[in-house]
């Protein structure tokens, strides 16, 4: 069931479950804290799993016009605080993993671990920046289209047979996600800083989850992040989806990751 903490009069929802070491997990872009339902029952088990909807997903609210990955990393330190946790595990898928290196950033002595999935230490390149600005003007001209588009190109043509029926449900959940808040997403992720450089001057435990043939993030570009680095890099053969094109998997590489 979840919870809710107040930041700026809004209210930031999230979920607990288990006991133990803490494990916080971020959805990504148009994706909400349900995202990690499938995840939740195993390491939960041994683990205390905290789940956050981000700022404009799921059933928190949009707080801004812009909300930078700075703002949503103090989003999840006020459910931190609220939890009275001094360390944690974090772990984000896409957008997900920008807020966890931006919390990484700002709290450092808070963290236990970072895991980024399918996602990217390095800010946007100026075509990225660009594309991001198209999908604004695509949203406030149809943001219903906009999201069926983008959740499809996420997969490989080949897995959005294969998962259709999910691909269908994640888009009527996406389909709830206003489009202020989708907005206010792409513009934050468009302004988020390189933070590459946590990859290799931290001494926290680091791990990568990288698609080999991710539609949205170029294969050789997330190697070179992790090289002459101590993170621990597992390769997936599919995309940009790795909960559920390599649901087992990922639940695996997770487990070694909250490893004591």
């Amino acid at each position: 069931m979840q919870q809710f903490v107040n930041y700026k009069n809004s209210e930031i929802a999230y979920s607990v479950s288990g006991n133990g070491n803490a494990l916080v997990l971020l959805h990504g872009f148009l994706e909400t804290s349900t995202m990690w339902e499938p995840f939740v029952k195993q390491l939960s088990k041994t683990h205390k799993i905290i789940t956050i909807d981000l700022l404009g997903h799921g059933n928190t609210a949009c707080i801004g016009y812009i909300h930078t990955m700075e703002e949503m990393a103090e989003t999840v330190f006020a459910v931190i605080k609220e939890l009275r946790l001094r360390k944690i595990y974090i772990a984000g898928h896409s957008m997900g993993g920008y807020v966890a290196l931006a919390f990484a950033e700002m709290f450092p002595d808070y963290v236990k671990g970072l895991c980024l999935i399918n996602s990217t230490s390095r800010a946007d390149s100026e075509e990225r920046k660009r594309n991001r600005d198209r999908a604004i003007a695509a949203v406030k001209y149809n943001h219903k289209q906009f999201i069926r588009l983008a959740i499809s190109n996420l997969f490989r043509p080949k897995n959005r047979k294969i998962f259709a029926k999910t691909i269908k449900e994640i888009k009527k959940e996406a389909l709830t996600t206003s489009p202020q808040g989708i907005v206010a997403a792409l513009e934050g992720m468009k302004i988020r800083e390189d933070r590459e450089v946590l990859l290799h001057f931290t001494p926290y435990k680091k791990m990568m989850i990288i698609g080999k043939r991710d539609p949205i993030l170029n294969y050789e570009h997330l190697l070179e992040q992790t090289e002459n680095s101590s993170v621990d890099v597992r390769i997936f053969s599919d995309g940009h989806m790795s909960h559920i094109e390599h649901k087992e998997d990922l639940l695996i590489s997770l487990k070694d990751f909250i490893k004591n």
